[in-house]
């Protein structure tokens, strides 16, 4: 079973950008479904993107979609998340997760089966 890292997070100005990182461990990263969700203080856990094994499928929160921008390099065993335009809303801790099951590209974070430790996107005004 893989572990994941995440990385890039920080404080970044509202219009600003940012690139987050998970890198994982272990030679079967491609065979995971990578997503990336958040949680922000007070707030459950929520959906923010998905990508399929390959790179060919991926899917986005309502609430980012056309600002972020999920990639993944099977070659580095790593996910990234491109985040442009953020605003003050998308502050939370980012993490990313993996699920093994073959067939399944779901929003549902409850499919996911390894997690990392999450990293800190503070966007300010």
């Amino acid at each position: 079973q893989v572990q994941l890292v995440e990385s890039g997070g920080g404080l970044v100005q509202a219009g600003g950008s940012l690139r987050l990182s998970c890198a994982a461990s272990g030679r079967t990263f491609s065979s995971y479904t990578m997503g990336w969700f958040r949680q922000a203080p007070g707030k459950e856990r929520e959906f923010v993107s998905v990508i399929s094994r390959n790179g060919g499928v991926t899917r986005y929160a309502d609430s980012v979609k056309g600002r972020f921008t999920i990639a993944r390099d099977n070659a580095k065993n790593t996910v990234y998340l491109q985040m442009n335009t953020l605003k003050p809303e998308d502050t939370a801790v980012y993490y990313c997760a993996a699920d093994r099951d073959i067939l399944r590209v779901t929003t549902d974070y409850r499919y996911f089966e390894v997690w990392g430790q999450g990293t800190l996107v503070t966007v300010s005004l």
